[in-house]
């Protein structure tokens, strides 16, 4: 049986990213024609040595998914376009509102003309977060929990999503709209903490650096290892069923932060963790526990996470310690 990437041509915004580079790898080992679109904005994750065991197999182009004229030319003759790029700093969300609005929710809409205009046939697949939910009502979340988003960025991720579901229902673009979760694994960016929380752990502890754990260390996360959350990717966009659908690309059994903090300095031999009250910021914008009900994805793909967090993590302190210049 021919496997729906190999040949294909994807486009994938963001593609230097943490997420992005890791799916380019991925398609590129199914036979995908791969072209990455991702402008390097300092800070933001994007980083040219992620895609170096495939820089000699993609096409990589720097434009801003904001520019009209690039985007109308991307787009054209593209199977699938994966879209992850995006304005991603929390902190900078709340100092400057309009860099998200413009980025995540203009950008959006600008590939999703493109497409209109001259690509009608493709395949959109969105990636939202789960902060689009806010604060959970009940656990594991499901797509129709409540939306309450804390922070101008999980908004505008709200808002694209929506934007596109317009486009689907509307336009005739099929789109799936996906949520994930805390995800980790290697080529995230770990220069700051402001996304990326378990990585940043990671890097504490390879520093030598006490990890803060806040609170009492006991609130609950689906921390999902990077290569499951590509198979749910590429599970989602091969299966004509998801289309027009909001899913969670989650785990429904959370750990601690107080657990993760032990098992990272446990593995890495080295480093350490210190209880820290919350800020009052961090406690304003805290959403309290969450889990992701995957039933959907489960039941439309076939799709759960195989990684236990003990795996994910050496794979990932393997990864650092090998790479680190490349990343601190």
């Amino acid at each position: 049986m021919s496997h729906p990437f190999r040949e294909a041509h994807v486009l994938i915004t963001g593609g230097l990213g943490f997420i992005g580079s890791n799916l380019a790898i991925a398609l590129v080992k199914k036979g995908a024609i791969v072209t990455i679109v991702d402008n390097l904005t300092p800070n933001q994750g994007g980083n040219l040595f992620n895609i170096n065991p495939i820089k000699k197999s993609v096409t990589v182009d720097h434009n801003d998914i904001r520019n009209v004229s690039a985007m109308t030319k991307l787009v054209k003759g593209k199977q699938y376009i994966f879209h992850l790029a995006r304005q991603t700093d929390h902190v900078l969300s709340q100092r400057d509102p309009f860099l998200d609005i413009d980025v995540n929710i203009r950008g959006t809409t600008i590939i999703l003309e493109a497409c209109k205009k001259n690509n009608q046939q493709v395949k959109f697949i969105y990636t939202g977060t789960r902060g689009q939910y806010g604060k959970a009502v009940k656990l594991p979340v499901s797509e129709d929990a409540p939306t309450n988003p804390k922070g101008i960025y999980e908004i505008t991720n709200l808002a694209a999503e929506k934007i596109v579901r317009v486009y689907h229902d509307i336009h005739g673009i099929r789109s799936v709209m996906l949520r994930l979760t805390n995800i980790y694994g290697p080529r995230s960016q770990m220069k700051h903490d402001r996304f990326g929380v378990v990585n940043w752990f990671v890097r504490l502890a390879l520093d030598g650096t006490p990890i803060s754990v806040f609170g009492d260390g006991q609130l609950k996360r689906d921390f999902l290892y990077i290569d499951d959350t590509i198979d749910a990717m590429l599970g989602v966009a091969a299966c004509n069923e998801c289309y027009g659908e909001i899913l969670n690309i989650g785990k429904e059994k959370p750990e601690t932060f107080l657990h993760l903090a032990k098992t990272i300095v446990q593995l890495s031999e080295q480093g350490s963790y210190m209880m820290t009250p919350f800020t009052k910021e961090r406690a304003i914008q805290e959403p309290g526990h969450f889990a992701s009900d995957i039933t959907k994805i489960h039941r439309l793909t076939g799709w759960s996470p195989t990684t236990t967090l003990i795996t994910g993590l050496t794979k990932t302190l393997t990864y650092y310690k090998k790479y680190k210049k490349h990343y601190w």
